[in-house]
């Protein structure tokens, strides 16, 4: 019969918080300095590891909630993470959702105006492997270097504002178009054309 101070040991084991000091990343494990003591290797969990598997890992210096089954220590596994003074909430709406990286990345949304943010990236790719689809009242997404759609087809079904436009194996324009523009500084709707004359004679070129 285990003793009553084994007992309260045990009880004591059940749950309990501490600082990751370590990760195998191979292993998917991380060793936590709880009290005066440091675990063995144990694993993290996540929120889905099935059909479809998420994997974010924990890092050195997270604040997390061991739980130890039986209270032995030698089982225990992270089920969780806590704010903490070093590594503290990084939004305080309580219906928004914001995720941050070490780079200084963020995504974030918040449902009371619909809004939707990716920021702090140098370059975003997006991979035709499947539908995509985002409905939100407003979506912002900032690139330092680029932004790349992966697609052979992409469709913006409503006004599309460019400050410039580079276009690099040609294409084709339908519809009715406003407004000025020139190319290679010759406006096509309003030039004037040299080395003719009246008549049925041919243009040397325009300016």
């Amino acid at each position: 019969m285990p003793t009553t101070a084994e007992l309260f040991r045990l009880l004591c084991n059940l749950i309990r918080t501490g600082t990751v000091t370590a990760l195998d990343e191979d292993a998917r494990t991380a060793r936590v300095s709880t009290g005066d003591n440091v675990t063995d290797w144990v694993r993290w969990a996540t929120s889905r590891a099935g059909d479809a598997v998420i994997w974010h890992a924990p890092s050195v210096g997270e604040q997390v909630i061991i739980l130890a089954p039986c209270g032995e220590m030698t089982t225990a596994m992270i089920i969780g993470s806590l704010y903490s003074n070093d590594h503290p909430a990084p939004a305080a709406g309580i219906k928004s959702g914001v995720i941050t990286w070490p780079d200084g990345a963020a995504f974030s949304y918040d449902p009371e105006s619909s809004t939707l943010s990716l920021s702090g990236i140098k370059a975003l790719t997006v991979k035709d492997d499947g539908p995509v689809k985002i409905h939100c009242r407003t979506a912002e997404v900032k690139a330092d270097e680029s932004i790349t759609l992966n697609s052979p087809n992409v469709t913006c079904t409503e006004k599309l504002t460019a400050g410039t436009l580079s276009i690099t194996q040609g294409g084709e324009l339908n519809g009715n178009f406003t407004g000025a523009m020139t190319i290679n500084g010759v406006k096509p709707y309003d030039h004037e054309h040299g080395g003719v004359e009246h008549g049925g004679s041919w243009t040397e070129g325009t300016k």
